[in-house]
């Protein structure tokens, strides 16, 4: 679907307000919801208040003290039509005010674009759905599905206190959804997961004036460095993700200078790709070590592991979405990420079709000076509209609510 070809969505796109969006997305930049420390606090009475004026019923979803969740449901969800869920995080990255030129919460709103800490990662993002919305009510438009908002705590450091919890707690109920993460308004299906591993190295101190009578841990660490930072894992190459990938992060070792170090540690990240568990990733690791000569004498041990995910490039929701949102020019094509998102706890643990669509570029999160350009914000808007309003009567709908079979459109988990 290209923009205005059709008569319903043309009519629909010109409710959307690019002032409103813009002004929504920097009255929530405003709130510092910064992760760590961990306070989402700040921005709930504003989203509460918005939501509510703009014809959500809204409650208040509270994992743990200050870190509450944001859960607004609009038309049937009773289960008597599709619900479309819109899942969006409320904290950002903290933002070191001294690499701004302004203050990073400010939210200013410039010519083109919003500027300040979450403006694409992803507070833009939950303006345009909301902006979606009410365009849809400006329009007087007669919605024919579920619309729920999940906007979560905690996304940044795991989601242990937002969809986590609201999964633990059986509260995400949909037929697919929607997470407005910052990728160039493409039509995300796909994401890299991503295996935290320390790599202990052993050796033996001696003087360091004599260091060939010890044997150096740190020296060993380096030839570790050197064979899995950038190593090429061999395997199929994902047609969205490409090759798995490995990033030394980190390395700490020894205790003096003039003493051969005895310990060191290295941490490595090493991403992965869909259908890929802890055991095969780490074994990865260790198969590339033990080929050292001579040996290395080493532990490791997994710190996180979080699983990659995907969603069929011919599933229901997929053509869906391809054939519903707008890009950057014309329609939305689909994409892959590098990064993770709460997106592989819908689609592995719940089996719930999700996307990633939304305005900005990650190359622009968690960077001094972040920013979100006003046309795209607008763009996703007009999508978030044209969602709302076909979702319960698109003819793709109905063959997605038969869908869910994961025997017919399986998830990608990990062992």
């Amino acid at each position: 679907m290209t923009e205005h070809a059709d008569p319903i969505a043309h009519s629909l796109d010109t409710y959307v307000s690019a002032s409103r969006v813009a002004d929504l997305t920097a009255a929530l930049i405003r709130c510092d919801t910064s992760n760590p420390p961990g306070d989402e606090r700040a921005v709930i009475a504003l989203l509460v208040d918005t939501l509510t004026e703009t014809g959500f019923t809204t409650t208040i979803f509270d994992a743990s003290p200050a870190r509450p969740s944001v859960l607004a449901t609009a038309g049937p969800v009773d289960g008597s039509a599709p619900i479309i869920l819109v899942n969006g995080h409320i904290d950002v990255v903290p933002a070191r005010s001294e690499e701004w030129q302004a203050d990073p919460f400010e939210g200013v709103i410039e010519t083109d674009r919003v500027v300040g800490r979450g403006a694409c990662d992803m507070k833009g993002g939950i303006a345009a759905a909301i902006e979606g919305f009410r365009a849809c009510r400006d329009a007087d438009v007669a919605i024919d599905c579920g619309i729920v908002f999940h906007l979560v705590a905690d996304e940044e450091t795991g989601g242990q206190f937002g969809t986590i919890a609201l999964a633990d707690a059986g509260l995400i109920v949909a037929d697919a959804c929607i997470i407005p993460e910052p990728n160039e308004l493409h039509v995300g299906i796909a994401e890299r997961g991503t295996l935290i591993a320390e790599i202990e190295v052993e050796g033996r101190a001696a003087h360091g004036s004599d260091p060939a009578r010890g044997h150096s841990a740190i020296a060993d660490a380096a030839r570790i460095v050197t064979d899995l930072h950038l190593a090429d894992f061999s395997g199929p190459v994902h047609p969205l993700l490409g090759q798995p990938s490995c990033n030394v992060g980190t390395i700490v070792g020894g205790t003096a200078a003039n003493v051969v170090a005895s310990r060191c540690t290295v941490t490595v990240d090493r991403r992965t790709l869909p259908g890929q568990g802890p055991t095969q990733v780490t074994e990865s690791l260790t198969d590339k070590i033990n080929r050292l000569d001579p040996p290395v004498n080493y532990r490791i041990r997994t710190r996180t592991f979080v699983e990659a995910s995907e969603l069929p490039s011919d599933h229901p929701f997929t053509e869906y979405m391809t054939r519903t949102a707008l890009g950057r020019s014309g329609s939305a094509s689909i994409a892959g990420s590098l990064l993770g998102s709460d997106a592989r706890i819908l689609r592995n643990r719940l089996g719930i079709p999700t996307v990633i669509y939304g305005p900005g570029s990650m190359t622009d999160a968690h960077t001094a000076g972040e920013w979100v350009g006003i046309d795209d914000l607008v763009r996703a808007a007009k999508t978030f509209a044209r969602v709302f309003a076909s979702f319960g009567m698109h003819p793709l709908t109905r063959v997605l609510t038969d869908s869910l079979n994961p025997d017919t459109y399986p998830c990608h988990t990990a062992d």
